[in-house]
């Protein structure tokens, strides 16, 4: 916390209009009067619904910093209370509105870990989430936070199956999970383009065994079949394309690999020994042991 927010910050001036107090109501409809002093109070005098009220308002006027400063206090000045659990989840909330990402991460575990069998940690869990998820970047950078945005939604998922925030963090799952599988796509083309095959097959492997689930699938085997043509490697080129024909044969990748592979006088079929074989007698014939 700044020095703007130390000590000094304890001591608040309180100079709201009429119609400004009335966003601070309560859901008994009661306004907080002693909000309406124009003068220098110290915050301590205030009880801790008050300022939890004063957080709301600040919420309410898009001041989401100003706000986790007030939830903060409540922790601070009445951390036995049933306004601290509330202020505490809320501050969580008003540090992530503020993309103030480690805060709301901090304010949430601690939710999780003060609450853990409390209604709203499943919020916590799933703010915690977001607080990773929020910061995934282009599929260019370095995908750090990707990994524990995987791990942090996964647990949402987990420990609150049958919460309202279990659906929306399967998706974001599934959207992280084909971010990182744009990661590798994204280094094994480099790769490809430099004719530097092997690398670029090690990357296309990872999606292809790693990420079977998500869109780039198809593109990762079509690219296979590239790759291992231009090492003479045709066993393998023959397999990916088969595997792409069986479970993607309307795609344009699959058009692309089946006519490099009849321009070389080759088809796509399970050929020879390789991991690629094992692969197809996963998912086509359903060989698993």
């Amino acid at each position: 916390m700044s020095g703007r927010r130390g000590s000094g910050r304890r001591w608040v001036v309180i100079a709201l209009a009429i119609s400004a107090v009335s966003a601070c109501a309560t859901d008994t409809g009661r306004t907080t009067g002693s909000f309406l002093n124009p003068q220098e109070i110290p915050l301590e005098t205030y009880d801790a619904e008050q300022i939890f009220e004063r957080g709301e308002f600040e919420l309410n006027r898009n001041q989401p910093e100003e706000a986790a400063f007030y939830f903060a206090e409540i922790e601070r000045l009445y951390p036995y209370s049933d306004w601290a659990r509330r202020a505490l989840i809320m501050q969580a909330f008003s540090y992530h509105q503020d993309q103030d990402y480690p805060n709301s991460r901090s304010a949430a575990q601690r939710f999780i870990d003060f609450y853990p069998e409390d209604d709203d940690a499943a919020y916590a869990q799933y703010l915690l989430a977001l607080s990773y998820y929020d910061q995934i970047d282009e599929v260019g950078r370095d995908q750090g936070l990707t990994f524990q945005a995987l791990q942090a939604l996964r647990q949402t998922i987990e420990r609150y199956p049958d919460s309202d925030y279990a659906r929306s963090a399967i998706l974001k799952f599934d959207l992280a999970f084909d971010h990182l599988a744009g990661k590798e796509m994204e280094i094994g083309r480099y790769y490809l383009r430099r004719d530097h095959f092997t690398a670029a097959i090690n990357r296309f492997r990872v999606v292809v065994e790693d990420f079977q689930t998500t869109s780039h699938t198809p593109e990762a085997l079509h690219r296979l079949v590239e790759a291992y043509l231009s090492l003479g490697l045709t066993d393998q080129a023959q397999t990916a394309a088969a595997i792409l024909g069986f479970n993607y044969q309307s795609t344009v990748w699959y058009e692309d690999s089946f006519a490099l592979l009849t321009g070389q006088g080759l088809r796509p079929e399970a050929s020879g020994d390789n991991w690629l074989r094992q692969i197809y007698r996963q998912t086509v014939r359903g060989d698993w042991l």
